[in-house]
């Protein structure tokens, strides 16, 4: 149940004039057992939100608010921040954790270092006192702590998609960590709804380029994630500066299309590994996941069918002439990838039924 029978979840976005803001109020929407009552919005303040965004239209015609953190703290039950990084950081207290719990879109709460956050962000972490209790909210590694939790730090849709494929293998030790590559393709909302001559239609349209080449931000964030999963137990190797030891490649490309993230995930077998023990441990890990759907060895998910909805489809092949296992996984950017995410960890939060307004098909055509 919601944490009063006899009302809805307030919920409060900040940044919910975004795309990742625009689908948390779009799925909220339609939740049972929440709604909103504050669009935060630092540019468009007292216009309509469905002015905004016009699929909202007589469904949400509330007049944007700002972005006011403390204010919506004593109204809202929780608040989703799909802000720039630093913005959470730079104005999130004490005071307002608690009055209302916080579900952070940014990646100021994601890394636990702050060098490493500072390193790869390029700007100072201005509340690194909250860094020890923020839960990574990937529900499906970190269920339990996100059900006691007040602050969530949302994955990204990279980093999702990328650990998801492949934190089974790397936790059971099936594969060698020192080999991993990461070769992700994304649409373009995922850099966002800010005006960029690199994103405009001329510039992507019939093309495909990498981009941020051994440098991308959301490389430290798959690294630290999967060394958890690999040195789980191992409190010396957790402890170390700088995290967890593991190193990958990772590549994110842009391709023209909205929606949909497909990272292809290279790893060498370890001694006595199989498609058949692959297929097993996937099972072990995933079967009675609601959210991730198997594929098996031979599948080859696609952006298409996963669009829209809050699903990760994972399929693999391993390559006898290489050993090496490729793991490929699939998810909608902006659903299982930030907003759809966020809300799994709100439902979790405030315990309800994890699926609870997430479960639907994706959309085709």
């Amino acid at each position: 149940m919601s944490i009063n029978a006899d009302k809805k979840i307030k919920v409060g976005i900040i940044g919910a004039t975004g795309y990742a803001g625009q689908e948390v109020a779009r799925l909220i929407y339609s939740h049972p057992e929440a709604e909103v009552i504050w669009y935060g919005s630092r540019n468009y303040v007292d216009q309509p939100y469905s002015a905004v965004y016009g699929n909202m239209k007589d469904l949400a015609d509330e007049a944007c608010k700002d972005d006011d953190l403390s204010a919506l703290a004593e109204q809202a039950d929780v608040i989703f921040t799909a802000t720039p990084q630093g913005y959470l950081a730079g104005v999130l207290t004490e005071e307002i954790l608690s009055k209302a719990k916080v579900i952070d879109l940014s990646a100021d709460y994601r890394l636990k270092d702050v060098s490493v956050y500072e390193k790869w962000y390029k700007i100072e972490h201005k509340s690194p006192n909250f860094l020890p209790e923020a839960v990574y909210g990937l529900c499906e590694v970190n269920r339990e702590d996100v059900k006691k939790a007040r602050l969530v730090a949302n994955p990204g849709c990279f980093t999702t998609c990328s650990i998801e494929s492949l934190y089974p293998l790397v936790k059971e030790h099936a594969i060698d960590v020192s080999t991993i590559i990461v070769d992700a393709k994304s649409g373009t909302s995922g850099a966002g709804r800010g005006a960029k001559v690199q994103n405009l239609f001329c510039e992507v349209n019939e093309s495909i380029k990498a981009y941020g080449v051994a440098s991308h931000r959301h490389t430290p964030e798959i690294e630290e994630q999967l060394g958890y999963a690999y040195y789980a137990g191992d409190a010396e190797a957790l402890s170390r500066p700088g995290g967890t030891p593991i190193l990958i490649n990772f590549t994110p490309h842009l391709v023209p299309m909205n929606r949909g993230i497909l990272a292809t995930c290279y790893a060498t077998l370890a001694d006595g590994v199989d498609a058949a023990k692959i297929a097993e441990i996937y099972k072990t890990y995933y079967e009675r996941e609601p959210f991730i759907r198997l594929l098996g060895e031979g599948g080859t998910p696609e952006t298409r069918w996963v669009e829209g909805s809050n699903f990760l489809d994972i399929g693999f092949v391993v390559d006898p002439r290489t050993n090496r296992v490729i793991v490929m996984g699939a998810l909608d950017n902006m659903v299982k990838g930030a907003a759809g995410q966020a809300v799994q960890n709100m439902n979790l939060m405030f315990g309800l039924e994890e699926t609870t307004g997430l479960l639907f098909p994706p959309v085709f055509p």
